[in-house]
């Protein structure tokens, strides 16, 4: 028989995962280019072509060793000192490679900055719309996520309910900017205001409560939108990074976590990350993709692409009559239900072939999420349907 907590997922599974499945069915009964697919963030966008040089250059000419072999658990040294020199370069930081852990995407990289973290029962506070999987990567440590309730008017955090819900038990905050599912930046005066309510609640509690800020979509921007490194606004900040957006990589799982000198407790943080890195199992991130991203520090999708397909489906979506703040960055569209039960709705979608994921799983019902990282050719077909659909509820 199996564990009760596991028992527990299979029952919550994610609505994300069982949508992506039931596209795969529809696809084979209907045929893939008569169901439109918005379920799931896989980039759709090719890697940059420095990607796929570095594989080929590496594998004909680096030592063996340096392309297969173990490494320490933070990952290769020379590997670690770029990214470093890299995100010095970008924001004005003052990074080396002892603040830098390479780890197997930015899922292992919240599991591991967790396990390192959280104490059982330890709190870590999250701002709704968020991503579901927040919810198992905590409770695999042990934690308990509490919810912050959405601003559903611009989908900045509710900072009065988020100070109301910081307690002794408070170790830690999420925030993931561009976020996921609204696409929303969240804005440098949100941040620093965020930094003042903890420091603030350090200081009263007499406790340290860090940010873990999830960066998977930062170059995934728009309009010349700038997303605020919040190192430089709160000392405890510890940044999970994934290349699997950035470069179009999600099946190579393969990102870093930046832990700042000045966090507290640096020294003791580094080697936790690092015996969790090792004892959930993940050992080091892929070795081969260390190497390959440390070649393509500059490299870049074609932002073009998702920003073509943002412009046509909001458009088109608000023209029909739904509605939807217009994405800032990453790839999705957080709509407005047009009726009030979101997962209603998406099952009236699927009858058109639509398949989107009920804002009930971000903790933000009445909402609907579609991933607009597909062909630009799948969301011209599917506009019709986008159509019929709000005038058969209408």
């Amino acid at each position: 028989m199996i564990s009760n907590k596991v028992a527990g997922y299979i029952k919550n599974s994610s609505q994300i995962r069982a949508m992506f499945e039931e596209g795969k069915r529809l696809a084979a009964k209907y045929g893939a280019e008569n169901v439109y697919d918005f379920s799931i963030g896989n980039p759709n966008v090719a890697p940059p072509e420095a990607v796929k040089n570095a594989i080929i250059d590496i594998i004909n000419n680096e030592d063996i060793n340096m392309v297969h072999g173990y490494m320490n658990n933070s990952g290769y040294e020379d590997v670690r000192e770029a990214i470093a020199e890299s995100i010095n370069d970008k924001f004005g930081t003052n990074f080396n490679k002892n603040n830098i852990v390479m780890t197997v995407g930015a899922a292992g990289g919240l599991n591991v900055i967790f396990k390192a973290l959280l104490n059982p029962e330890d709190e870590v506070i999250v701002f709704a719309p968020f991503f579901g999987e927040y919810n198992g990567y905590v409770s695999n440590s042990e934690g308990k996520v509490v919810v912050v309730s959405p601003n559903t008017i611009d989908f900045q955090p509710n900072l009065s309910e988020f100070k109301e819900k910081i307690n002794h038990k408070t170790r830690a905050v999420i925030v993931n900017s561009p976020n996921n599912p609204t696409g929303v930046v969240y804005s440098e005066d949100t941040i620093i205001k965020m930094s003042e309510i903890l420091r603030e609640k350090q200081k009263e509690l007499g406790t340290e409560i860090y940010i873990i800020s999830d960066e998977p979509y930062r170059e995934l921007v728009y309009d010349g939108v700038e997303v605020p490194y919040i190192t430089k606004y709160y000392e405890n900040t510890i940044v999970g990074y994934s290349y699997s957006k950035s470069l179009s990589l999600p099946g190579e799982r393969i990102g870093y976590l930046v832990v700042p000198s000045e966090v507290a407790d640096f020294q003791n943080l580094i080697a936790a990350v690092n015996v969790a890195n090792r004892t959930l199992g993940f050992v080091n991130a892929p070795s081969l993709f260390q190497r390959v991203v440390a070649r393509c520090l500059d490299a870049k999708v074609d932002l073009n692409i998702y920003n073509r397909n943002r412009e046509l489906l909001y458009n088109s979506l608000v023209e029909y009559g739904y509605e939807c703040i217009k994405p800032q960055g990453a790839f999705y569209l957080f709509v407005k239900s047009p009726i009030e039960d979101d997962i209603k709705f998406c099952n009236l979608a699927k009858q058109h072939n639509i398949l989107i994921v009920p804002g009930t799983s971000f903790a933000c019902p009445g909402y609907v999420r579609i991933a607009y990282c597909v062909a630009y050719e799948t969301i011209e077909r599917s506009l019709p349907k986008f159509r019929e659909l709000i005038n058969e509820i209408k």
